[in-house]
């Protein structure tokens, strides 16, 4: 099985710079998008008969918002954590009959850090709800997480300490994530491949110049470790300030 996700930015101006051509030529069995910036009825994608599509908009328009697009139906959806009304549009469940799937896309903590104690408490409550799917069966979660881990997954690790997204305190979400049950799927098979990133700033030359960083990830239960194949971040893919990422597992 074959899995994608991508922070398009925006999707519908994504549309406008080869989305649907690498759709198309990705061929995912689950192909899922973060920061939509979307309301519904705003957009009729026509992905072909094979795909269902599930999507969470966020209240405030042209704001976050996640989608997925899956082949295999689910036994069941949910949108937002817990029962909880989740009103970003940051997350989607699928359950199918062997494992969870998730897209997320994780608050900023914004520049000044004024979101980072909001970011901290969604953390721990994101880790829990793993948890507590993660009983029931496997699972894989995916998306814009808005942080890079350790300092192989930034450029510039020394000038960024302490800037949101590469916080002490969010960098430890991430490894208490990491340490109740799950792995980070590209560092399991590639745990010291260098200069590999997910996203770069818009400011002219940084992405010619490969100054960015790893903050998009496929998360899986740890015992799916041994289903893993390939996991591969398509840093050539343009339409989005972040690109495209996949895992392979044997079905």
């Amino acid at each position: 099985m074959k899995f994608v996700s991508w922070n398009v930015n925006g999707l519908r101006a994504s549309l406008n710079k080869g989305f649907l051509d690498y759709f198309k030529e990705t061929d995912a069995d689950i192909f899922c998008v973060q920061e939509t910036k979307l309301q519904e009825g705003q957009i009729n994608l026509d992905l072909g008969e094979s795909y269902e599509q599930y999507w969470n908009y966020a209240v405030k328009k042209g704001y976050s918002g996640t989608a997925i697009f899956t082949r295999i139906r689910p036994l069941s959806v949910r949108y937002g954590m817990e029962e909880d009304f989740e009103s970003e549009g940051r997350i989607i469940t699928l359950e199918f009959e062997h494992f969870y799937f998730i897209t997320v896309y994780t608050p900023n903590a914004k520049r000044d850090l004024s979101r980072l104690e909001e970011r901290l408490v969604w953390e721990d409550r994101f880790r829990h709800y793993l948890q507590q799917l993660d009983k029931q069966k496997p699972v894989i979660a995916c998306g814009d997480l808005n942080v890079a881990h350790q300092e192989i997954d930034i450029k510039n690790a020394k000038s960024n300490h302490g800037n949101s997204g590469f916080t002490k305190e969010e960098r430890e979400k991430m490894t208490n994530l990491l340490d109740a049950g799950f792995i980070d799927t590209y560092r399991h098979l590639y745990p010291e491949r260098t200069d590999i990133y997910s996203w770069w700033s818009n400011m002219p030359g940084v992405r010619a110049r490969n100054v960015g960083w790893r903050i998009d990830y496929f998360i899986a239960s740890a015992r799916l470790a041994s289903s893993i194949t390939d996991a591969q971040i398509d840093c050539d893919i343009l339409g989005s300030d972040h690109c495209p990422i996949t895992l392979t597992i044997t079905s």
